[in-house]
């Protein structure tokens, strides 16, 4: 049961991040869903990519352009990532606070790919949220999560002054730093740096795949805080069993 209302607020959800994933970069207020192309807001049933691809035929009511493809694969990620959240947390508090957190990080990968933000109107207030929730989460305490998202800060902070350093301004963006600081509260410091090593293997194995298929040089910029969510992501649901599965030999 609770597989199927997850997987429905997963599809609201995916909406919300559609709509603030092209609101927010542009620092205006939050609007109705609208056409990208006329600016023309959706009618009720175009306010989900779902609802536009039953109703409408994927197009917009108005001009008749194709949707951007966007839309329905965020919605269709949500749906899938929070259905199955309850096969993994059962703690009910933690469940919708882990869904919150994955939303949270989805609507920064839509935003680093498209825009190469990290936006701190996202992070830092999401970092506050994520020390608070600590009071009735049990899968996490302040003292950890607080010590988790300084640890992130520094760790990344380290790498951004290192980044200046060797390569110039732009090597990497703050924003990295405060998205490793947001996950450190998130997570806790005993998930972080699992959440941190992952980001920055998978981040360094895709650019080296770009680089060997020439689809990128090694002057191009390459949107790192994508790979961190990922890695934020994956161990919000599978960080316990990955620390049980790394500790469990010493343990023994």
């Amino acid at each position: 049961m609770w597989n199927i209302i997850l997987g429905l607020m997963g599809l609201l959800v995916g909406g919300v991040i559609n709509v603030l994933a092209d609101d927010l970069p542009e620092r205006g207020g939050i609007s109705r869903p609208r056409c990208p192309y006329c600016q023309t807001p959706y009618p009720l049933t175009g306010w989900l990519a779902l609802s536009r691809r039953l109703f409408h035929q994927g197009k917009c009511p108005t001009c008749h352009k194709p949707a951007h493809w966007r839309g329905l694969a965020v919605e269709l990620s949500t749906v899938l990532l929070f259905a199955l959240l309850p096969f993994f947390i059962t703690h009910t508090v933690t469940l919708f606070v882990t869904a919150f957190f994955i939303a949270v990080l989805l609507l920064i990968i839509v935003i680093d790919l498209e825009h190469r933000l990290i936006l701190h109107v996202v992070t830092f207030p999401v970092t506050g949220l994520a020390l608070l929730s600590t009071f009735i989460n049990p899968d996490n305490n302040f003292l950890v999560a607080i010590t988790g998202a300084i640890a992130g800060f520094i760790i990344f902070y380290l790498f951004y002054w290192l980044g200046m350093k060797m390569f110039g301004e732009g090597a990497l963006g703050f924003g990295d730093v405060t998205l490793a600081m947001t996950m450190g509260a998130m997570l806790g410091l005993h998930r972080i740096l699992f959440a941190l090593v992952i980001g920055i293997v998978l981040g360094g194995l895709i650019s080296a795949l770009l680089l060997l298929t020439r689809r990128s040089s090694s002057r191009s910029y390459l949107p790192y805080g994508q790979y961190l969510a990922v890695g934020g992501i994956i161990m919000l649901i599978w960080g316990n069993q990955i620390l049980d599965w790394y500790i469990g030999p010493a343990g023994q």
